[in-house]
């Protein structure tokens, strides 16, 4: 913090330090006060240096890199640009250290298609996210419309090229804003961590592609982990593939007693109803088509 309050001060600007667990991101009440502590901030001039909170965070709660937690701070604050330094020059079309030949991807727009097959695993011995996480995190952020440059840290000039729109690393082009998600959705998908998965037969697979239809329990087959009422899960087809995130409407063992059953059998098998679906379609969002 010293270093960024030395090298801000320089320019007449003040440092201002911000400690995040993912808890306080996965909590939408917390989630909405940071959001005004970051707003509160910039106001007054001050440009937020963020980290995460290690001195409180567990394993459930850790993000372990900065990547992903940068990239939930720039949809949280509705920036406009995430850059993301990193030790080589880009994203490559194969690893660089052992193809010499490796082409640099300048300019990515589909990344299911173009920087996920290439993105490989964590090379770096430098801090704890590779190139993976860090394609994850555009994955986040430009589905929440922030442009994304992941860049050389180690070349001098990189935040006022990469400001004045010259070709610097590889530029993930942000999602139009037609075809962005609602915030609250945003943060369903791309935010919280699911700590379950439902797996659902064909036909809820099909219905649920439209975008405007619940997760009945009835195209429920099995139900995976330990998750409450309100928590998030996963929605895979029967191959396995993952096609949405949503909030659950019933804890992990009243979901395994209705999976397969009728809406209108909930109530008589419970004892209680907290709606017909197990996911209602507010709380559905539909992921790439060609995730897994």
């Amino acid at each position: 913090m010293r270093a960024w309050e030395d090298a801000l001060a320089a320019h007449g600007i003040v440092a201002a330090q911000v400690l995040l667990t993912h808890a306080d991101i996965a909590s939408r009440r917390r989630y909405l006060n940071a959001r005004d502590a970051f707003d509160a901030l910039l106001s007054l001039g001050a440009v937020p240096v963020v980290n995460e909170n290690d001195t409180v965070a567990v394993a459930e709660i850790r993000y372990g890199d900065n990547d992903n937690l940068s990239a939930d701070v720039a949809t949280l604050i509705g920036a406009e640009l995430l850059v993301l330094l990193t030790d080589i020059a880009g994203l490559y079309a194969a690893d660089p250290r052992v193809d010499p030949e490796a082409k640099l991807i300048p300019l990515v727009r589909d990344i299911e298609r173009e920087a996920v097959p290439v993105a490989g695993g964590s090379g770096s011995s430098v801090g704890t996210g590779g190139m993976v996480t860090k394609v994850e995190a555009a994955r986040k952020a430009t589905g929440g419309g922030v442009e994304v440059v992941i860049a050389d840290g180690r070349v001098a000039g990189t935040f006022p090229r990469v400001a004045a729109g010259e070709s610097v690393g590889t530029r993930f082009v942000a999602v139009p804003a037609e075809s962005r998600i609602a915030a609250r959705k945003h943060w369903i998908a791309w935010t919280l961590k699911p700590e379950g998965t439902l797996t659902v037969d064909d036909g809820a697979r099909t219905a649920l592609a439209s975008g405007t239809r619940s997760l009945l329990p009835s195209g429920v087959r099995t139900i995976a982990g330990a998750f409450r009422r309100g928590s998030a899960v996963r929605c895979v087809d029967p191959a396995g593939v993952e096609f949405a995130r949503g909030l659950a409407a019933y804890d992990a063992d009243d979901a395994r007693k209705i999976a397969g059953k009728k809406s209108a059998e909930i109530e008589p098998t419970l004892g209680y109803t907290f709606g017909d679906a197990l996911v209602h379609k507010d709380d559905l969002v539909l992921l790439p088509a060609d995730r897994s």
